[in-house]
């Protein structure tokens, strides 16, 4: 009997950002493959199943891209329910596509469940919209672990005229940030850096572009981070994003399956 593969997005972080389908795959799975980036607190919804890492992190791999495929089709062939789970959204830089197509040239049953992805999420939670009327009418997602790709994603932008956010670019922050003003965006550009978002470790600095740019960055952690450039990283508007500051009501009627 063929077994089922799902790939599942955790989402940022805090377990109650989770889709009710995710928590549906996670109770029911056999066997979870997780990621780095996922939260503990999400891998407690699958109590039954056998938990194991494949995470990466800087060019840190538990697993090759190659043996992952191998543990899905394994297991779906001996009849478990697998879920390949990942922190965000499986298709944002995720490889979520290319298990995908493994799964799918295997002849295995798999469906996608798609997640929060911190793309959007993380700015949300540090009060930065990422699209605002008068301000930015689109945004760019971009990776920024690979500065020759990041140059090539941002190569035919107008300067100011979108918002940039971009995912696994910590490291890197000051030379991208000093690539954008080599190709003439403002050094007074308003910019973002949030780390550990949705999670209670959550930190957020917020500044400009030069200052990005010198590597003057007061935020620690080595959770997932995001960077984000433009005018709406300047609004820092207020927002409900903690258990202490939401209504109790609200945080119960969150918890309720």
């Amino acid at each position: 009997m063929t077994g089922h593969v799902s790939i599942v997005g955790a989402g940022p972080g805090d377990p109650e950002l989770l889709t009710r389908k995710a928590v549906a795959r996670l109770r029911a799975a056999d066997l979870v493959l997780y990621d780095a980036l996922v939260d503990p607190r999400v891998l407690a919804f699958a109590r039954r199943a056998q938990r194991f890492f494949v995470g990466k992190r800087a060019n840190r791999h538990a697993i090759s891209q190659p043996g992952i495929h191998a543990l899905m089709i394994r297991a779906a062939r001996k009849g478990k329910r697998v879920v390949r789970l990942k922190g965000g959204d499986p298709f944002v830089f995720g490889r979520g596509g290319e298990e995908a197509l493994a799964l799918r040239a295997a002849g295995i049953p798999f469906d996608i469940v798609p997640g929060v992805t911190s793309a959007v999420a993380a700015p949300a939670l540090a009060g930065i919209p990422v699209t605002h009327r008068g301000l930015a009418s689109a945004f760019l997602v971009v990776g920024g672990h690979d500065e020759a790709a990041f140059a090539a994603a941002i190569g035919g932008l107008r300067p100011n005229g979108v918002t940039i956010v971009v995912l696994m670019g910590i490291g890197r922050s000051a030379a991208l940030a000093s690539l954008l003003i080599d190709r003439g965006w403002a050094r007074g550009t308003p910019a973002a850096v949030i780390v550990d978002a949705s999670t209670p470790r959550q930190q957020a600095w917020y500044g400009r572009l030069d200052a990005l740019a010198s590597d003057e960055v007061s935020v620690d952690g080595n959770g997932p981070g995001t960077l984000v450039i433009g005018d709406v990283a300047a609004l820092q508007l207020s927002n409900v994003n903690s258990e202490q500051e939401a209504p109790a009501a609200m945080r119960a009627a969150a918890r309720q399956p």
